[in-house]
């Protein structure tokens, strides 16, 4: 992970900017994600005072989860503008007049600008994947979540578009696949940062295209550009495309192209502080 190209977030906003207007008609797997995710809720006994929708993109979870805590508080944050203000507009007005709509908040993962213990559960679909520094950002969410807060996260795994991985390899030198990180590295992030008890799981899920060019338009609608730092400056040269169409075509089946997206699911919690009856913590002490 410590050589993975780092990602351009500037290049990354101005991407997601762009792709706000046309991003719900193609983000087909960002919605099934979610829908899976919210399925997962069924189980979480919590009742927050206040949400965080990390990542919200253009807020396609914000009316089940204002249906779902409808007393809750909802921060809705994306490093796009453009992004936080579709999620608001979900809200109908009259919820916005009486000042029970979505809080919009515009900025990074990695630096979240929200006070410490501001939130009771965090909720991230396929957002997290987008973080040049996962550990730190998992210690930010930590960060703003209050003491018995929850968690709850997708993101994709190192099998994602291995297809299109393979079919640019040896076409040159820059890179052209974001990076993805392990499930089982991302429970020891979770860990470390100091959540309680994590649990993951994964499932594939493929996608097919009639080629290569038709899955390039759908990662572009949806902002899913190559922003890492050693990605090629400028249009990628005719005979590597060509090249990368004629290596895709060994993974065609049933004349189709796939593209596999591998997902992770997680969630964690963040542990009640223990103390006495007069407020002193307690220090667990173990014997050798």
């Amino acid at each position: 992970m410590d050589n993975a190209p780092a990602l351009d977030k500037r290049l990354l906003r101005v991407a997601f900017e762009k792709a706000a207007p046309g991003y719900d008609a193609a983000a087909v797997l960002q919605h099934e994600v979610c829908q899976r995710m919210l399925s997962r809720l069924d189980f979480v006994k919590l009742q927050p005072s206040v949400l965080l929708d990390a990542g919200c993109g253009t807020g396609n979870v914000v009316p089940e989860l204002a249906a779902r805590f409808p007393r809750a508080t909802l921060y809705a944050l994306d490093i796009a503008t453009a992004m936080v203000q579709r999620a608001c507009a979900r809200v109908p007005w009259w919820k916005r007049a009486l000042g029970r709509g979505v809080v919009p908040v515009c900025g990074d993962i990695e630096r979240l600008p929200l006070r410490a213990g501001a939130v009771d559960m965090v909720w991230s679909n396929l957002a997290l994947q987008w973080m040049n520094d996962p550990p730190h950002a998992f210690t930010e969410l930590r960060r703003v979540l209050t003491p018995g807060g929850l968690l709850m996260f997708s993101t994709f795994g190192p099998d994602t578009l291995k297809e299109l991985r393979a079919a640019y390899q040896g076409t040159d030198r820059y890179t052209h696949v974001n990076r993805f990180i392990d499930m089982h590295d991302i429970g020891d992030m979770l860990v470390h940062a100091g959540f309680a008890d994590p649990v993951m799981d994964m499932e594939y899920i493929t996608l097919t295209y009639a080629d290569v060019r038709a899955l390039m338009r759908d990662l572009k609608a949806i902002g899913a550009h190559n922003v890492t730092a050693g990605r090629r400056h400028g249009m990628t040269a005719r005979a590597t495309f060509a090249a990368v169409e004629r290596n895709y075509e060994v993974f065609r089946q049933a004349g189709r192209l796939p593209a596999t997206f591998e997902v992770i699911y997680g969630h964690a919690w963040l542990p009640q502080k223990r103390t006495t009856p007069d407020g002193k913590p307690v220090i667990e002490i173990k014997p050798l």
